[in-house]
């Protein structure tokens, strides 16, 4: 390779190495970039001539970056990031759609029911729901903000805790602790972990179901005592449709979270926003 030239190599050739590294081919960035891969190739092949230094192997079988690539690649990646940051910041627009997505059942219960604030501060946004009917929808949806239940630990992602899961006896007023129990199926604690952390028995039940949501609407029914959530259910609870029997409530190490990628470059603007919309839903005050 010859000398390194003086100053900065253009950002077109920074953006095509960035693309080609991160998604490991020639081929993937010029997808990306609507171009030829001949044209990702010359472009590589410019900045490799500018920097004096070769940054991918080229071989039958594909490429791979060289150890002077793999050091690069992270550098280059932070500073597009802060100018793309930073270019937002400064002349950006206020943001006027936020997408968010989630469970059916938990939108409806944490976002919808509690949007009149955040509308009245914000008149001029257009929120979008984007409804997922299975846990594993978060992985391929590509909604950038989203509202997951767990323990907040999600790789890649940061998360701000909405609501403590809390579960507690409940059900349609006048059952009482001798009804039959709703058991439901799936990643909470059940009535087994709730005997066990509380030391209280129950009757068994006649009903299994495998969602919180179903769960809640047969207790509203009356078809028994349902251990539910008592932030899903807390708009129920408010109206009378369900009540708490007065029995110990159930404290989880899990909740609901709103999370999005930490590497996604959020600007002032953006950050403001969301932090509005985490405000106007969160229950831990």
């Amino acid at each position: 390779m010859s000398k390194r030239k003086v100053g900065l190599p253009p950002l077109d050739w920074l953006r095509v190495f960035e693309a080609a590294g991160r998604l490991g081919g020639f081929s993937a960035a010029a997808r990306e970039f609507g171009l030829t891969q001949a044209a990702v190739s010359q472009r590589i092949a410019n900045l490799e001539a500018w920097l004096g230094r070769s940054l991918f192997i080229r071989e039958a079988r594909g490429v791979s970056l060289t150890v002077e690539g793999e050091s690069y690649l992270p550098l280059v990646q932070d500073s597009l990031r802060a100018l793309e940051r930073n270019t937002e910041n400064l002349f950006g627009k206020s943001p006027t759609e936020l997408r968010v997505a989630g469970l059916n059942s938990h939108l409806g219960a944490l976002v919808v029911s509690r949007l009149a604030g955040f509308h009245a501060a914000h008149p001029n946004l257009r929120l979008v729901i984007d409804s997922l009917d299975r846990w594993s929808g978060f992985d391929e949806e590509k909604t950038w903000l989203q509202l997951r239940f767990g323990n907040g630990v999600w790789p890649g992602r940061a998360a701000h805790l909405v609501a403590r899961e809390v579960l507690a006896p409940m059900a349609a007023p006048g059952l009482s602790r001798g009804a039959p129990l709703v058991e439901l199926r799936g990643p909470r604690p059940g009535w087994s972990d709730w005997s066990a952390e509380t030391g209280e028995t129950m009757t068994s039940g006649w009903l299994s179901v495998d969602s919180m949501e179903h769960a809640l609407a047969a207790a509203r029914q009356g078809m028994g005592i349902t251990l539910g959530s008592v932030p899903l259910a807390r708009d129920l609870l408010q109206s009378g449709a369900l009540h708490r029997l007065e029995l110990p409530e159930f404290i989880t190490s899990e909740g609901y979270w709103l999370t999005w990628p930490e590497d996604r470059p959020i600007s002032r603007k953006q950050h403001q926003l969301v932090d509005a919309f985490y405000q106007a839903i969160r229950m831990e005050k």
